[in-house]
């Protein structure tokens, strides 16, 4: 690639410049999608300068284009100028970035804080609705850190290293082992605990810094600041808003309160087993009395963290550049002091204490999977509420998509904790009869997972007959499609099977409100044996029948493994998927659909690429508008075109007014709009479309992310062409000798009808005024 010095034309937001739109200067800034390109591809040249940015993200143009609109030739271009954002990088790089994935059920729940449903006065519901979401955020929290907290303290420190069979197995056990290391000074059971309760302090101060360095790559970057024009609005969505993509404040509050939440977790772990002894009967009243007040203030610091993440969420009306330093700064120390006076409370001399059985403190798992449950019920009738306010008919679920949503985040969360610690448990003790194992619920949530795989196949073969049926549906419409052409019964079933498995996006839905419903159910099953029966599956069984408890046994066992297989081919297929493009993009569409948001509800989701995307669009549309006075086309393609609407919605009106939209295999409806209607429901997209110049929608049926926008309104107002043909030619002609390719969700600009399309916006714009917008534009041939 080319490079040279960032060049740009003269100008910026806050000073004229001359403006020649007496040449007819004209911008296409394209912007790619899912998966990422290259430059050189996107703009068709080997040849290519960056022009401005750096090497996450960055505005390109063709070596021969760098000076396009002071050249001298530039009112003799038959066509715009076109520019490359690559934004890439934002969401890609090295494999080891496939870590992020086991940050998966904090990206979920954040996504379920946006799928709220529209309403219009009922700001005390909605802030009610947020509420509930960081809520459940905050016990993903204090379940991954007690996880880690039943892998180190209770697994490895309490039970196998207090078993001289289980330490013999695992010599590097042997300092920590009574009987093997003959009471040596880490051997007793609360200095045990205080060395391994590094582990889950460690996973708490990474996942601060991971949140922390990001927040500084990502939500540091200041939106383009600007005074509210006479006529501007506060709009029918909140991306239209000067601070919406500017979140630094609430990620820091979050983050110093999820900190807080397992140091504090950590803490009480270690403190609460060395109290719990201090409080039997004939114990040393010192140390119960300090184990008392230490339980107290860790209560107290939980309370400080409920009451941080409780506060109003985000400030978007204005850009607020202010930090809340008591919360973000001393939160985190006291919850570090306090997890310094549990370790030292913990290693003080206790003659005759040895550790038996499981580490006190199991009933943590099952009160934070019962708050877990509580939170999302009360969570759907919050949107309930919220969706017949303002109904949708196009929001999924009626309503109830970030109900199921969060639901699925804590199912993860619970599956990924137990089985993390059923595996660690295996390991340990191969026989399984040295040492007890992980709680009881754990298991009993592994054990759930098979008839769990078992409706999941039943829905994808429900989905596989559904693809089937469709696919023989389509086939007489392909007949009618190439009605000139000699059929081919083959290349029909290609085209048809193409354009079915595109329609199953459709059933997502019901795919999630299925998946969500069963394990609400199953996992409520668990709670409610575990807690009745206090044993493993197989053992509660032991008396019923031969049938009954050989199924249990085998789930049991089942579910074990199979989390352990889950857990490794995920991390595996994860990093595939970074370093593969193909991979990448198989699963890109998801992955950049959650960390499009901004980490409103947990801190340590994945960074929102575009608090930096989106305000780089805003500013190089701004600085280019106000410096040339020329005409600019934004073409988005897949997520492009979710940036493209996101960066409209930023500028003023003044010159929103001078900017035409050109989309193709855009979600902006299909999933946006029907997943997150609050934001992207109808009502935002026809303002979008009423403050931009012009809009132009292209679409295939083949395509399973890209559709029509379908915009409400008697009358067609001109922004969806009709679906475009795929593939271009049915059989050989003379313009394709060779099979034409089904292309999908790819090559738009391969159609005819995109440059046509093109140049049509570009004459609706005009260098000084807008087009006039009384009549609709006529539809496309």
């Amino acid at each position: 690639m080319e490079r040279a010095q960032e060049h740009a034309p003269a100008g910026g937001p806050d000073r004229p410049a001359p403006r020649p739109g007496e040449t007819g200067t004209a911008l296409e800034l394209l912007v790619h999608g899912v998966g990422g390109t290259t430059p050189q591809e996107m703009l068709n040249d080997p040849r290519t300068v960056r022009i401005t940015g750096d090497g996450i993200a960055a505005v390109f143009r063709r070596a021969d284009d760098v000076d396009a609109e002071t050249s001298p030739a530039a009112h003799r271009r038959d066509g715009p100028v076109p520019e490359a954002y690559v934004w890439c990088n934002l969401t890609s790089g090295n494999g080891t970035r496939a870590l992020w994935l086991l940050l998966l059920p904090f990206m979920v729940v954040n996504l379920a804080h946006w799928m709220r449903p529209c309403a219009r006065g009922r700001r005390r519901t909605v802030r009610l609705y947020g509420l509930l979401v960081r809520l459940a955020g905050l016990t993903l929290t204090v379940l991954l850190v007690a996880a880690a907290c039943e892998v180190a303290l209770d697994l490895v420190a309490w039970q196998c290293a207090g078993t001289r069979a289980c330490a013999d197995r695992h010599s590097w056990l042997g300092f920590l082992s009574p009987t093997v290391s003959d009471g040596g000074w880490w051997s007793s059971p609360g200095r045990r605990l205080a060395l391994a309760s590094f582990v889950p302090a460690a996973l708490t101060g990474l996942l601060w810094y991971l949140s922390r360095r990001t927040w500084s790559d990502y939500e540091s970057q200041q939106p383009l600041a600007r005074d509210p024009e006479p006529e501007e609005g506060g709009g029918p969505t909140a991306l239209g808003r000067p601070g919406f993509w500017y979140g630094r404040r609430l990620v820091a509050r979050l983050r110093a309160a999820h900190t807080a939440a397992g140091l504090v977790t950590v803490a009480a772990a270690v403190a609460g087993a060395a109290a719990r002894h201090d409080r039997r009967p004939g114990g040393p009243a010192v140390l119960n009395t300090l184990g008392l007040l230490l339980e107290a203030a860790l209560a107290a610091c939980a309370v400080a963290v409920v009451w941080v993440v409780c506060r109003r969420g985000r400030s978007e009306k204005r850009l607020d550049r202010r930090l809340d330093e008591r919360f973000v700064r001393r939160l985190p120390l006291a919850a570090l002091a306090l997890l310094a006076l549990s370790l030292l409370y913990a290693a003080w001399e206790r003659p005759g204490w040895e550790s038996s059985g499981r580490l006190p403190g199991d009933a943590t798992f099952g009160g934070v999977v019962l708050v877990q449950g509580l939170l999302v019920i009360v969570l759907a009738a919050v949107a309930h509420v919220l969706h017949r306010t303002d109904p949708d008919r196009r929001s999924v679920l009626r309503g109830l998509g970030g109900p199921a949503v969060a639901m699925l985040a804590c199912a993860l969360g619970g599956v990924m904790s137990g089985g993390v610690s059923q595996r660690v448990s295996d390991w340990l003790d191969g026989t399984g009869t040295s040492i007890d194992g992980p709680p009881v619920l754990l298991t009993w949530q592994a054990s759930v997972i098979p008839p769990l795989i078992v409706v999941l196949l039943v829905l994808f073969g429900w989905l596989a007959h559904r693809a089937w049926q469709l696919a023989r549906a389509e086939r007489e419409a392909v007949t009618r499609d190439y009605p000139d052409e000699a059929q081919d019964r083959a290349r029909t079933r290609r085209i048809a099977y193409a354009r079915a498995m595109a329609a199953l996006t459709d059933r997502g839905p019901r795919v999630v409100a299925v998946t969500s419903g069963v394990t609400l159910l199953l996992g409520a099953g668990a709670l409610v044996g575990a807690l009745t029966t206090d044993e493993t599956p197989g053992e509660a069984a032991r008396g019923a029948s031969p049938v009954v408890h050989g199924t249990a046994e085998t789930a049991q066992a089942l579910g074990s493994w199979l989390i352990g297989l889950g857990f490794i081919l995920f991390v595996t297929c994860g990093r595939r998927a970074y370093k593969d493009a193909a991979a990448r993009r198989t699963i890109g569409i998801l992955w950049d659909v959650g960390t499009f948001w901004p980490r409103a509800a947990h801190p340590f989701a994945p960074p929102c690429y575009a608090e930096r995307a989106v305000p780089d669009l805003t500013w190089r549309i701004a600085t280019w508008t106000r410096a040339t006075g020329g005409r600019l086309v934004i073409s988005g393609h897949s997520q492009g075109s979710v940036l493209a609407a996101a960066a409209a919605w930023q500028l003023a009106p003044s010159t929103r007014r001078r900017v035409a939209l050109l989309t193709y295999g855009s979600p902006l409806e299909r999933l946006y709009g029907r997943w997150f209607p609050a934001h992207f429901g109808p009502a935002a997209l026809g303002s979008l479309h009423r403050e931009v110049d012009c809009w132009r929608n292209l679409y295939r049926l083949t395509d399973p992310i890209g559709g029509p926008v379908r915009l409400p309104g008697d009358r067609d107002l001109g922004v969806d062409h009709m679906p475009l043909m795929d593939p271009l030619a049915y059989g050989r002609t003379g313009l394709h000798p060779l099979p034409a390719p089904i292309l999908g969700h790819s090559d738009y600009q391969a159609d005819p009808a995109f440059a046509e399309e093109r140049r049509k916006l570009l004459a609706r714009l005009r260098p000084d005024l807008p087009a006039p917008r009384d009549e609709p534009e006529p539809p496309a041939a």
